[in-house]
């Protein structure tokens, strides 16, 4: 079995990497590099004390989850690019990363144009962190936090599609760990990896019906700029009870559910 992944390049992309580095023959790496300093170093957020205050938190509970990685198998072919380098790119150049089983997407750039064409007829997998239909867009979980909807807080995985955050969803993959507001937002990714390569690994990936978004279900579309130093200081100020909504099921499709 080969597989290919488009993603980043935090401590939490490589996790993902070795772990499906374990379970294939072969795996295909696109990689898009952003600074491992946010808010610090000017990359996909800008350099502030706001921002860089923010993503210690963030960083901290990263660390805790994922511990650091980096890449360890010998049985992956990695292309390192620029974030934003992936649209920009001929897809010629990634031939011998298109020839896998399986293809995931998750942190990398929104692709487009021919690569998601293909990509799309594959049936590529994309791990969105944020739980679709409630929240789509950039930033989902801060925002289902900042919106006292903590129930609202996961993953949502589906088929990549042409647009953002629409395609049909295969699962939902959430957390019980509540420590706090950064370590319950990292453990849904985690909860999204760990299912992941434990469902490719059992072969039972595509075993669930593909599921139509309803979009009436929409409580918020986020965009990039919508995240700011004014919101992050609203943030702090709220008092966010992780468990003041108890856990719907009916909210979910299919969801895997991490406990520890």
């Amino acid at each position: 079995m080969k597989i290919t992944l488009f993603t980043s390049n935090q401590s939490r992309h490589n996790y993902l990497i070795n772990k499906l580095s374990k379970i294939t023959n072969e795996l295909f790496v696109v990689q898009e590099n952003d600074t491992r300093f946010p808010g610090l170093i000017p990359g996909h957020y800008p350099a502030s004390k706001g921002y860089e205050d923010y993503f210690k938190n963030v960083i901290k509970a990263e660390k805790e989850l994922f511990g650091l990685n980096y890449i360890q198998s010998k049985n992956i072919n990695l292309i390192s690019l620029l974030e934003g380098d992936i649209n920009k790119t001929n897809i010629d150049f990634f031939s011998d990363f298109l020839k896998s089983d399986i293809y995931i997407v998750t942190g990398s750039s929104y692709i487009k144009g021919e690569l998601a064409e293909f990509l799309i007829e594959k049936k590529a997998i994309s791990i969105h962190m944020g739980l679709a239909p409630y929240y789509r867009g950039t930033d989902c979980n801060f925002w289902a936090l900042y919106d006292d909807n903590p129930n609202l807080v996961g993953a949502t995985i589906y088929l990549l599609s042409k647009g953002l955050d629409t395609g049909k969803i295969l699962y939902h993959a959430i957390s019980n760990i509540k420590t706090n507001p950064y370590i319950y937002s990292m453990s849904c990714v985690k909860s999204a990896f760990d299912s992941i390569v434990e469902r490719i690994e059992n072969k039972s990936l595509y075993n669930n019906s593909f599921t139509e978004q309803d979009k009436s279900k929409e409580v918020r579309y986020s965009r990039k700029n919508d995240f700011n130093e004014n919101i992050i200081k609203e943030f702090y100020k709220k008092n966010i009870d992780l468990n003041k909504k108890k856990t719907d099921l009916d909210l979910y499709i299919n969801p895997f559910i991490l406990n520890n």
